[in-house]
């Protein structure tokens, strides 16, 4: 057994002999040593990030359930809106990563400072549209008569902090790419701890500071956004860092770092809408089923992105691995990267997965006391733990991909996996089954096990390495 536990973990066993090239590898325990210096503060990084959402659900949950499904209908709409940012990031991400692997310092700083303008400029229009098209996208998203007045104000407020929160986004994306994960991680740990104290002062109108309910944790969460803007910014003035504002390299747009981002965001962007839609038509499902089946269904994804994140974060540090590899043209350690990523994501997962189901009706209690909703929730939670190690996987899988520029196929795997295969089962499931909520969780298990069935399956082919930017 100590045996095979030692060959599951050696680098040695993790390359097929066509895979090897003319060059040493590393020792396991220097890769791994490596591999985790990046992921920790990436996985606390995308953990934070979840609890922003999570916080405000959290805190508004004494409310009542209709305060929880009214922060919670405004979730997919905010990300459809920030969905072209997320694609621009992964190409940042991937471009930056490459050419840092390549020493290319001038490079990195010109593919960043394209990214900002481009950043700047589609946050400040999808603002405009939210705020004022928040009543309409609310309603479409499925808000009832009892929560829409609260939806829209919350929704409205978040909009004059989505430049701020996209432009930082972009900052940080570049920062991993060039294996700063640290700068990411201290921006949003601010932004939270900003966040929770100003939650707790507004929500409820403690001391001088109104009693503001769902409006005040927007506020929150906008405030927020806002300190870790300025400090992604700052982190762009220090000369010890790879990426540089005062680094002498032009803001104009040039066709090859262009070209490289079109390629990869252009299809990340193609993987965003499918997903959002997919997303959308998904919290669309669940909200036709009642209040109090959606405040649960929203407290679950809370705590379901606890998972995701510490998946997230292993999948960021691997695919800034992958393309620093590939930029030193050593698509063996992106290989290697790749499988000990999964390795920790397994690891991470069984701990997750003993935590999702003994601690369900505990987790429950956190957001609300609501005994309907902690009874409901807690079946969905047995659902939760046994989605965790494919969800872990399946998010590495498509990072280590993302690094490499392989986002065609991700796209097209989240198309058939997100698109169609999570909404449509769901559906099926939910309605014509009977099975409500439970059959909508079912869904999402289906929706990921095959996303990383499809990512494996191309990771182990090879192709992705060979890829160039």
């Amino acid at each position: 057994m100590t045996n095979l536990i030692r060959r599951f973990f050696s680098i040695r066993y993790m390359l097929k002999p066509s895979q090897r090239i003319n060059a040493p590898l590393p020792p396991t325990k220097e890769v791994y040593r490596h591999q985790f210096n990046l992921t920790w503060p990436c996985a606390i990084e995308s953990v934070l990030v979840s609890l922003i959402g999570s916080m405000d659900t959290m805190m508004v949950g004494g409310l009542g359930p209709e305060a929880i499904a009214a922060v919670g209908i405004t979730n997919q709409p905010k990300f459809i809106l920030l969905a072209v940012s997320f694609s621009l990031n992964v190409g940042v991400t991937a471009v930056v990563a490459r050419r840092k692997g390549q020493q290319d310092t001038v490079g990195a700083n010109r593919c960043l400072r394209q990214a900002v303008i481009i950043s700047l400029a589609l946050s400040i229009l999808m603002s405009l549209l939210g705020a004022v098209f928040a009543r309409p996208i609310l309603l479409f998203a499925g808000a009832g008569p009892d929560t829409i007045e609260d939806a829209v104000i919350y929704f409205q407020i978040l909009m004059i902090s989505i430049v701020f929160m996209s432009l930082s986004l972009t900052i940080n994306a570049a920062q991993r790419g060039a294996g700063n994960t640290k700068i990411s991680m201290r921006t949003n740990l601010a932004a939270n701890i900003v966040n929770i104290i100003l939650n707790y002062l507004l929500i409820n109108g403690i001391w001088v500071f109104p009693k503001m309910g769902v409006a005040g944790a927007a506020a929150a969460t906008a405030i927020g956004n806002i300190v870790g803007c300025i400090m992604s910014v700052m982190s762009l003035f220090y000369h010890a860092h790879f990426l540089d504002f005062r680094t002498k390299t032009s803001w104009r747009f040039d066709r090859k770092t262009m070209g490289a981002l079109v390629s990869i965001s252009g299809s990340a962007m193609v993987e965003q809408v499918f997903m959002r839609i997919g997303f959308f038509t998904y919290a669309k499902i669940v909200a036709g089923l009642g209040t109090v089946a959606f405040a649960t269904h929203q407290i679950c994804m809370n705590i379901i992105n606890l998972s995701f994140s510490f998946g997230d974060g292993l999948g960021v540090a691997a695919s800034s691995l992958v393309g620093q590899s590939l930029g030193e043209k050593r698509p063996d350690m992106a290989i290697i990267y790749g499988k000990t990523g999964q390795r920790m994501a397994f690891c991470i997962s069984s701990a997750l997965f003993v935590f999702f189901l003994l601690g369900r009706h505990f987790l429950m209690e956190l957001f609300t006391d609501d005994a309907r909703v902690i009874a409901l929730g807690g079946i969905i939670l047995i659902i939760i733990a046994c989605t965790t190690h494919v969800q872990t996987a399946q998010v590495v899988y498509s990072g280590c991909l993302r690094g490499a520029g392989d986002t065609k196929f991700v796209a097209l795997s989240s198309f058939i996996s997100i698109g169609i295969i999570r909404p449509g089962l769901s559906w099926i499931l939910c309605f014509p089954c009977g099975l409500g909520l439970v059959g909508a969780w079912l869904g999402l298990f289906g929706d990921q096990f095959l996303r990383m069935i499809f990512c494996m399956t191309r990771f182990r082919g090879g192709r992705w390495t060979k890829i160039e930017l």
